[in-house]
């Protein structure tokens, strides 16, 4: 990467997220791009009628900002629609599920402390 703590899409690789269904994620913020050990952020960009599959993270808050596009929520019990320009905060442990109304959608989502993709952080609750 060109600068220590300037990171642009085009500079890193997309993954498939693990309990996703048409997505791919670039992790932008993290250990690996910058060295952060207490955040994480990265940019998704999902399909219609894809996305996150009913889950939960033990011990890990979860911010999701949309880019780009609508989507169906579930969080906690509370089901709502979520429209460009819209957040929504999943509590550690909250079960959650994402799901894409749009022809596509792109949205910034922020860990803390960071998820990294690593299974013991997550709890398949569907």
């Amino acid at each position: 990467m060109p600068n220590r703590y300037l990171v642009r899409k085009s500079d890193v690789s997309p993954y498939a997220p693990a309990n996703h269904t048409g997505t791919r994620n670039f992790r932008i913020i993290g250990a690996e791009t910058v060295g952060a050990k207490n955040v994480e952020m990265l940019i998704g960009e999902i399909e219609r009628g894809k996305g996150a599959l009913p889950h939960s993270h033990p011990g890990i808050e979860q911010v999701c900002h949309l880019l780009e596009g609508t989507a169906q929520v579930e969080v906690g019990g509370e089901a709502f629609e979520m429209k460009k320009g819209d957040s929504c905060f999943f509590p550690p442990d909250a079960a959650h599920a994402f799901t894409v109304t749009s022809d596509r959608a792109e949205v910034m989502v922020i860990y803390a402390p960071p998820y990294e993709e690593d299974p013991a952080r997550v709890k398949r609750d569907g």
